[in-house]
């Protein structure tokens, strides 16, 4: 069985500060959950993270 290499990461949204995990490789634009900000965008398999990373999780 072949292993992901996929990460799920913890960002903090710019605006409201808000502390988020989301995947590393997503494949819809990622919200804010509080402000609705938008903190992810799909590119090409990878994700363009527009918030600031804080921790990558295995």
């Amino acid at each position: 069985m072949k292993e992901s290499n996929a990460k799920f990461i913890k960002v903090r949204c710019p605006k409201c500060k808000n502390e988020q995990i989301l995947f590393g490789k997503t494949s819809t634009t990622v919200l804010c959950l509080v402000c609705g900000k938008e903190l992810a965008d799909p590119v090409g398999g990878k994700s363009r993270v527009k918030a600031r990373v804080l921790e990558v999780l295995e």
